[in-house]
């Protein structure tokens, strides 16, 4: 097998409790004006970190918006300048990583993350930014935070309309890191690894929340998902969530949730290898069918019509993502793309290709 492997560095902190590091971890990495990340739903949240880290706090920024506008990001850069931060805490989801980011990418400050959903993103040197309607995407090694502390008692807060179609996103990182192109020995243990914990854990997680090994095991399979999927290209799946997501302003973990059994179907007769190695993982024979049926039991809307899209919605869907092909995403057809939207749309079982 040949292949390339590039490792992404961070520094992983991973125990119940572990968020009451923080601070020592902002000394390790030198920064002592912190500007602390999140939204404005997570305001209260920032507040009390801010009371923890002391007078390490710089201000508080529960401004980071869905889809990491550039007009959000130029804001926080003049908050930033005004108090003279030297470090990024950013406390949330994919929303606030992706501004903690935005800033990173343009000041090149440390960055420790603590997050509070499975969306794996803060292990990935990648960014996904808005800027004018327009999606761009970058990968640089200055995005990637230099710490992360995950903290599985923290999450353990999370309602399951949250937490359920958080962990199938990271499924679904996991299931693209193992039928990549460019994968690597490693990239596939991790996420063969991240499948089969998170199999385990999230039924766990849905049906009673107060194990907090099943936390736990969710939270490491999150990890392992984020860590292997950040290693490799995206593809077909993320291009064709990132399409609906930002075309008609739908939540990304929900959009992945719905999704996946179709990609995966697809997915399957691309790269069976991988994919008998996922069904593995998923303890099934058939693993689009194993992840449809987490699907149902992770889902708020089991499919794109309850999400309230329309057919003619899916139609300019498939002309976004067949006009602008992300990796192996060009080796679908319009017709499979739009296949595999109805399939979504529909909500029903995937059919084996």
């Amino acid at each position: 097998m040949d292949f390339v492997y590039d490792a992404n560095p961070s520094r992983v902190i991973f125990a119940v409790g572990a968020r009451s590091r923080a601070g020592e971890e902002l000394d390790r990495l030198g920064a002592s004006r912190i500007m602390v990340v999140t939204t404005p739903t997570q305001a209260g949240v920032a507040a009390e970190f801010a009371r923890l880290i002391g007078q390490r706090a710089g201000i508080v920024y529960p401004c980071a918006q869905l889809h990491t506008p550039t007009n959000v990001t130029e804001a926080a850069l003049t908050a930033v300048s005004s108090v003279k931060a030297d470090g990024i805490l950013a406390i949330g989801g994919g929303t606030a990583i992706g501004l903690s980011k935005a800033i990173a990418l343009r000041t090149d400050l440390p960055q420790l993350i603590i997050p509070t959903t499975f969306a794996g993103s803060e292990v990935t040197p990648i960014l996904w930014e808005t800027q004018r309607g327009d999606r761009i995407v970058q990968r640089n090694l200055k995005i990637l935070p230099e710490t992360v502390i995950y903290d599985p008692g923290f999450v353990s807060a999370l309602p399951a309309s949250i937490a359920g179609p958080s962990a199938m996103n990271a499924l679904a990182n996991a299931i693209e890191a193992l039928c990549a192109r460019d994968g690597n020995p490693l990239t596939q243990i991790m996420a063969e690894q991240s499948i089969r914990t998170l199999a385990d854990a999230l039924p766990r997680v849905l049906a009673d929340g107060a194990h907090i090994n099943a936390w736990s095991g969710a939270l490491q399979g999150s990890w392992l998902a984020g860590a292997s999927a950040g290693s490799v290209s995206a593809a077909l799946h993320h291009k064709l969530c990132d399409v609906l997501g930002a075309a008609f302003d739908l939540t990304y973990a929900d959009v992945h949730c719905v999704m996946l059994p179709y990609t995966a179907a697809f997915q399957l007769r691309e790269t069976p290898g991988a994919m008998k190695r996922a069904a593995h993982a998923l303890g099934c024979e058939d693993g689009p069918l194993a992840l449809y049926d987490l699907m149902l039991k992770a889902a708020n809307d089991k499919s794109l019509r309850k999400m309230g899209l329309t057919r003619a919605a899916l139609e300019k869907a498939a002309d976004l993502a067949i006009g602008d092909p992300h990796d192996n995403a060009g080796l679908a057809t319009r017709d499979e793309i739009l296949e595999m939207l109805l399939g979504a749309y529909e909500g029903l079982a995937p059919r084996r290709q």
